[in-house]
């Protein structure tokens, strides 16, 4: 799971690619988020959309360090390539470095079904409904969760708080919907009407607050 800007209208100008499915592919091809905690950022997280005929591979990465000065006491990367074709994901390869903790997954599309793996998950077909959890897809709130760190199924509680505002990078703030899950995955999230993913917000293991914003 991690700012940018020239568009409260922008955000707004996030179109849908006949050629990647009816999928949210952004305007640009690219989502950027700064990552705060404590109202200072200790990271980014970036996503970046190639379309190619019916096929679209999306590349993420997210990368966190904390720390005083020079020193890190803390330091995360994770990266992870999505590939989909006509709207439906045909495979997904990821590796996380979670502070000297190394982590993976994968998914491929057999047929039919997607069989996925990971580090804490033996492989297993995922249910039909089931989507990646890197959240640019708000498709992924219909069914089960990939969990792309490490490859685990996620049932979470969801439930659709409403319109709202959501701040973003640079001191502004978007309209968007406002989603809690909760259980398995417990996080914030925020979708505007295109639909484009514009925040998300979750409690660390120290108990701090992390927002993602866009930038």
């Amino acid at each position: 799971m991690i700012g940018r800007r020239a568009l409260l209208a922008g955000a707004a100008a996030l179109l849908v690619s006949p050629a990647a499915g009816a999928l949210p592919v952004p305007t640009g091809n690219r989502l950027d988020f700064r990552i705060l905690r404590k109202g200072s950022q200790i990271g980014t997280h970036t996503l970046r959309f190639a379309n190619a005929g019916d096929d679209l591979t999306v590349e993420v990465a997210a990368d966190i360090v904390i720390g005083l000065g020079p020193i890190a006491f803390f330091r995360y990367r994770h990266r992870a390539t999505e590939r989909w074709r006509n709207g439906v994901v045909v495979s997904v390869d990821a590796e996380t470095d979670d502070d000297g903790t190394k982590e993976r997954m994968t998914a491929r599309r057999e047929g039919m079904s997607l069989v996925v793996e990971g580090t804490k998950a033996p492989r297993y077909v995922a249910p039909s409904t089931a989507s990646p959890a890197t959240h640019w897809n708000r498709r992924m709130l219909d069914g089960p969760l990939i969990n792309t760190q490490n490859g685990l199924l996620m049932r979470p509680t969801i439930k659709m708080l409403g319109p709202g505002q959501v701040p973003t990078a640079d001191g502004g703030s978007l309209h968007a919907d406002h989603v809690t899950l909760r259980g398995d995955a417990d996080l914030d999230t925020w979708y505007d009407a295109t639909p484009a993913w514009v925040g998300l917000r979750f409690t660390a293991k120290d108990g701090s607050v992390v927002e993602y914003r866009r930038g």
